[in-house]
């Protein structure tokens, strides 16, 4: 601090800010600038200006990528953030400690980890056990219960055009659950314990204690979880890459955006792969923005 307070902050700024720019902001602007050519790979790169763009402006895969985002940004979030909550309110609140202070259910520790054990588990191992759970015979854990039940026929969760999406949402579900159960645990855990009990003398129920105390003292927990379940959402590539049929089918019915970015990979078109990336971009940081400026309101001191 000899110096000055300015050199003394660009000193420790220097390195993290030099490895983010190479590592992360230089991609951004070659991918960028990639956009705009065509190239192969193994061919000289040619400039083509927007017609990249123009051709994925005019792509029947482009629109249906968006349409299936448009799904998933709004049940993904709304599912997750529901479960996450209910599930972390009686971990945390659902029950009754020593003396009649408030405290989560019985077991609630043990609970947390089951909860949060999706989120150790890798795609690939994601993608079989969940095969093999809507597998469209009596071997598949759905079916085989359904047809038990007396179903004449089993159920193509997979391979039908109306239940490829909704099977995959739930699968996104199933996965993230368990990390907003931990996360929002976190946030009611800040919650001083004495405004729950305030509130339970008077005469306050369960019901009025989440929806009165714990989500107006959690807003900014549920406002960060849903912006990060809005990235995850225009994402989505792995779960649909493992489990979607013949590469975002049935017909195109679970294809993705990422998904189209490693489809024109794969064809060696990697203008055209860098176009659907800037999109993808372009349309997080959009929906990231509108979502904190819509979801904005007064902080609760507490």
């Amino acid at each position: 601090m000899r110096h000055g307070r300015v050199p003394f902050i660009l000193g420790f700024l220097v390195a993290p800010v030099t490895l983010y720019s190479y590592f992360v902001l230089w991609p951004y602007v070659q991918t960028i600038n990639l956009s705009f050519y065509q190239w192969r790979g193994f061919t000289k790169k040619r400039w083509v200006g927007l017609e990249n763009y123009d051709r994925m402006l005019h792509a029947d895969r482009f629109y249906q990528a968006l349409e299936h985002h448009a799904v998933i940004l709004i049940l993904l979030p709304l599912a997750t953030i529901a479960f996450a909550l209910f599930f972390a309110f009686l971990l945390n609140v659902g029950g009754k400690g020593r003396g009649g202070k408030t405290a989560g259910v019985w077991g609630s520790s043990f609970y947390r980890v089951v909860f949060f054990l999706p989120q150790v588990l890798a795609v690939p191992v994601i993608g079989v056990l969940f095969a093999t759970v809507y597998r469209p015979n009596e071997s598949g854990l759905i079916n085989g219960v359904l047809l038990r039940a007396g179903l004449e026929k089993p159920v193509g969760f997979l391979i039908e055009k109306n239940l490829a999406l909704p099977a995959l949402i739930a699968v996104l579900v199933w996965q993230a659950v368990g990390f907003y159960v931990v996360l929002f645990s976190a946030g009611m855990a800040n919650i001083p314990a004495e405004i729950y009990e305030a509130a339970e003398l008077d005469g306050a129920s369960k019901v009025s204690l989440f929806f009165r105390v714990t989500l107006p003292l959690l807003w900014d927990t549920i406002q960060t979880a849903w912006v990060y379940l809005g990235i995850l959402a225009f994402d989505a590539f792995a779960i649909v890459s493992v489990l979607a049929q013949d590469n975002g089918g049935p017909d195109g019915a679970t294809t993705v955006l990422g998904l189209e970015i490693y489809n024109n990979m794969q064809q060696n078109r990697y203008g055209d792969a860098a176009t659907y990336g800037v999109a993808l971009c372009v349309l997080s940081l959009v929906f990231a923005a509108f979502t904190l400026r819509l979801t904005r309101r007064e902080s609760y001191e507490y």
